[in-house]
């Protein structure tokens, strides 16, 4: 989606269902347009709240319009000239907000500087980008609650090795997890050191008995044990690993306890009212509460259910994973185009058949 939308010529740019390009090119476009934009996406887009960003962007001089509801997608940027200095935002609704003026700020005449206010969250990201920066040369100064960006005034072009994804990992390690004692999957491109935060899943798959060996630029991870009985997790910095955790539970009959799950409610859909729904399919008793979703999975799995994916890729990818245990329909199954549009080619790979 991303992509794509920079390559386009177009005066109006629809990301669909995708949260981070609406973000991040709510800051490119304030900075690079030479004409008008409109930004919209899906209906689901359109209710994922965006004031927090163009508040911010709006004190630096961007010109942006709601074209609807105010503090909410679409959006019309228009060519205008940011000038730097100093912001607060927000820092506990999501990290893309800050992740994308980070981006922008090496181009922003006098540099950016950006005040923290509240508790950050899913912070790996915020450091995953200022590592980024780093590494192309961009000075970047921070402090407990905040982050100075210094302007770049000349672009030297470097290559970088980019990682493979963490987050699309994490459903190769609920099959694995799934499976009998000493299947194993060899993935590549990941590093040890990772900048990374959902690189923790391989720490947190250790409770269902999964272990996870580095072999030059790959991982090979393998069934070793048997899932220990329970699981408690804070998830506040790894909020896109909660459905995976959650499907794994259901699977190995382990009880979860996840917590630090706010941010849920705002992507793709409602996540925590959406794990309600699906588990509950499987007779599970759900409890969710604003950040945190508990359940006790003793029910042994019911075939041939059929699971809703709302729009939301990794709804469709963490609940495909059950098919080690069961057969299972995903409902929207192209819904995965959106993050990894290999995926039901690559699970074929391993033995898995859908259709």
């Amino acid at each position: 989606f991303l992509n794509n939308a920079l390559n386009k010529s177009s005066s109006i740019v629809d990301i669909g269902h995708a949260g981070t390009a609406m973000r991040f090119l709510t800051s490119f476009f304030s900075i690079q347009a030479d004409s008008p934009k409109t930004l919209t996406g899906s209906s689901r887009m359109k209710q994922r709240p965006i004031k927090i960003l163009v508040d911010a962007l709006r004190n630096l001089g961007a010109e942006i319009t709601y074209l609807e509801k105010d503090g909410f997608p679409p959006l019309l940027i228009k060519p205008s000239v940011l000038i730097g200095g100093e912001i607060n935002i927000d820092s506990s609704i999501s990290s893309q907000y800050i992740s994308s003026l980070l981006l922008i700020a090496p181009k922003i005449k006098g540099g950016l500087k950006i005040n923290l206010d509240g508790k950050e969250t899913s912070l790996p990201y915020i450091k995953m980008t200022i590592n980024l920066l780093k590494q192309i040369g961009v000075r970047v100064i921070c402090n407990k609650n905040s982050i100075e960006v210094k302007e770049l005034k000349e672009t030297i072009p470097k290559e970088i090795f980019v990682e493979s994804d963490w987050s699309s990992a994490s459903y190769f390690y609920s099959i694995v997890a799934m499976a009998p004692i000493g299947f194993k999957i060899c993935l590549n491109s990941f590093k040890k050191d990772s900048i990374q935060g959902d690189s923790l899943v391989k720490d947190f798959f250790q409770i269902f008995g999964v272990q996870t060996t580095f072999l030059n630029d790959s991982i090979i991870i393998e069934k070793v044990t048997e899932a220990k009985k329970s699981i408690s997790l804070d998830l506040s910095s790894n909020p896109d690993l909660a459905q995976t955790i959650c499907v794994t539970c259901l699977g190995l009959k382990v009880s979860c306890n996840l917590n630090g799950l706010h941010t849920l409610k705002i992507k793709e859909t409602d996540r925590l009212n959406a794990l309600k729904n699906e588990l509950s399919k499987f007779g599970l008793d759900v409890k969710i509460t604003s950040d945190s979703i508990k359940f006790n999975s003793d029910k042994d799995l019911i075939p041939n259910v059929e699971i809703e994916t709302y729009d939301d890729h990794r709804m469709a990818m963490a609940f495909a994973c059950l098919s080690v245990k069961t057969n299972i329909k995903i409902l929207n199954s192209q819904v995965v185009s959106k993050s990894y549009p290999s995926f039901w080619s690559d699970l074929s790979k391993i033995g898995i058949v859908s259709k």
